[in-house]
């Protein structure tokens, strides 16, 4: 399996567990599971862009400067990663 294709693999698994979570009313794991999954998506592209693997961080600010993805983003989007990091 390539890089690419293990971090959305591993999103989509999260997501689908933040959707179980959400029919369950387990609202803090909900948020959890949707931080994964920001966080896996994001360090997909990282290997899609980058030459290096992701760092070992949870830090969604610091995922998205690392691989410049930054420019892509709106300022509502970069508001959002900013508040939820």
């Amino acid at each position: 399996m390539d890089r690419i294709s293990y971090w959305k693999d591993l999103a989509t698994y999260d997501i689908d567990t933040a959707e179980a979570m959400h029919v369950t009313r387990r609202w803090l794991y909900v948020g959890f599971m949707c931080h994964q999954v920001l966080e896996k998506i994001i360090k997909a592209y990282w290997c899609k862009t980058q030459d290096t693997d992701p760092p070992y961080i949870h830090n969604l600010s610091r995922l998205v400067n690392g691989c410049n993805l930054r420019v892509l983003m709106s300022e509502s989007q970069l508001l959002f990663i900013d508040q939820i990091h």
